[in-house]
Parts: structure tokens; sequence; C-alpha cells
């Protein structure tokens, strides 16, 4: 099969200039022989995609991971040739339906991600919101179960989806029950980016932040990752108490009251919470 490759002209933002590349991250693996570094350039041309990023020429992802043109071709080439990808115009590469199966395969191996599904649906019939189950993934969270009403939100979220922790309720939930000095790391690499007017962005007050959420059991996040988002999340606890996922409601900011996220959705999300932790033991 040829691949070709289109001369459009590539445009980064700052924002994208300062991220670490993949192939820097690959860096660290130079000299180990049992690193599969092709499997590795392969995964990293895959994580390349996005919703904002859903067709990509050659050049424009190895800009994004910052692999060569070569080694970029070739990862497609078997992507293409395994139908993980394709490219109508043999040009602009996008992720073909059956990359799905990978995610089907960890959710249908996952105990928590199996477990939370119903129990989200269920809600979701219930209280007519949007429910879902996370977990933590180096600095992002990572949705691994999601139900969602027919409610009008600039975001798509979905299994699979990240987002920073930083500005996240689950993600504040998460960081909030980690190791002190794993907080401390996070906190030392972070960069707390103003998503909106209300992102909090100074270290010491979203510490106070996390020490507050750990003693009242729960985070609410009001417009800080999108303007109009507001969401509760409440963790949920391993057999040895340890803060394995943590379990939130989000909904449009103006109709939802924090007030009334209080009183009448944290007592059943904790509930929710709880027969999660059973699956677990």
């Amino acid at each position: 099969m040829h691949l070709t490759e289109s001369r459009e002209p590539e445009v980064t933002d700052i924002a994208e200039q300062k991220r670490v590349l993949p192939a820097q991250m690959l860096e660290q693996f130079v000299g180990d022989p049992n690193f599969m570094t092709s499997l590795a350039r392969g995964l990293a041309v895959i994580q390349a995609f996005s919703q904002q990023s859903r067709q990509m020429t050659i050049s424009q992802l190895s800009v994004k991971t910052g692999l060569s043109r070569a080694a970029v071709r070739r990862c497609l080439y078997t992507l293409t040739k395994l139908g993980f990808a394709g490219a109508e115009d043999g040009q602009r590469y996008s992720l073909r339906p059956k990359m799905l199966s990978l995610s089907h395969t960890y959710t249908a191996s996952n105990n928590l991600s199996t477990a939370a599904q119903p129990i989200l649906e269920r809600m979701s019939a219930q209280m007519r919101e949007s429910f879902s189950v996370a977990t933590l993934d180096g600095d992002d969270i990572v949705y691994i179960a999601r139900s969602n009403v027919n409610r009008m939100m600039s975001v798509d979220l979905h299994i699979g989806s990240r987002l920073p922790a930083y500005c996240t309720s689950m993600g504040r939930v998460l960081l909030a029950y980690l190791p002190p000095e794993e907080t401390e790391r996070y906190m030392s690499r972070v960069t707390l980016a103003p998503l909106t007017p209300r992102t909090i962005t100074n270290k010491e007050k979203l510490r106070m932040m996390l020490r507050n959420i750990r003693r009242m059991g729960y985070a609410i996040c009001d417009q800080e990752f999108e303007v109009g988002l507001r969401s509760l999340a409440v963790p949920v606890f391993a057999p040895g108490g340890k803060v394995v996922a943590t379990i939130n409601l989000s909904g449009n900011a103006p109709r939802i009251p924090v007030t009334e996220m209080q009183s009448r959705f944290l007592p059943p999300l904790r509930q929710a919470a709880n027969e999660l932790s059973v699956f677990l033991r």
C-alpha cells in the first residue's frame, strides 16, 4: 500500500509546543532490550487522535507525536492493514470502528467498569441526570463507565475520555485520597491552566481544597473545567481502604444549584459508591 501525505502548513499553538512529545518520553527507554519501540510508536500515533483532531496527515501526526514522518508512515501502514485506521483520500487518516474492540476488551475484563455501567444507567433512569465513573491515570482522569442523558453540553464525554484532574470533581477526589508524597509529586509537575475564569490556579489553594474534600468525603467543581458545567463526585473505596475510583454527577449549573447537589444527589451518589465497593471485595 502506498501512503501519501499532504503538504498543508503545520500549525501548533503555544500549549502544543510546550507539551512533552511522545517521542521525547520514549527516550527514557533507549537501551532497554525488552522495550518494543515500534509498538510504543504505534500507540503514540493512536493516542494522537482526539475529538479536536479526528483526521490528520502524516505531517501533522509527526508534529504532534515528535516521531519522524517515516516512522508515522510505517505505523499508519500497519494500522491500516489491520483495519484500525484508514484514509479515504489517501492523505488524511482517521481511526476506524475496529479500534472500539480494544476499549471493549478493557471494559469487559475490568470488574469495576462492568459493575458500574448498570448502576449508572439505573441512576440516570431514576434521576434523569448524567453519571460517570473514572480512575486516575497519570495526571488525568479516565472515564471507565458513563450514562448520559440528552442534554446539550459542549463537552462530549464517553468511556475513554481523559480530563485534567486538578479542575474536575472526580480528579480532585482521586487527588485528595492519594498518599501525601504522591500528591506533592503531582503538585510539583502540574500546570494549573485557567480553563475558565473560575478555575483554581493557585497550588496552595488547591492543596487546601483537597484537604477539605478528604474531610468532607465529596467534591463539587463549579464551572472550573467548562462554564455552565457543575459536578459532584464521591470516592469508591477498595476493601483495604484505598480509593480506586470515583463516581460523579454532572449537569447544567443554572439548572442544578450547589445546595441541591448536596441535599438531593449526594446521598444516592454515596450509596452507589458503596454498592460499587462491594464488587471489589
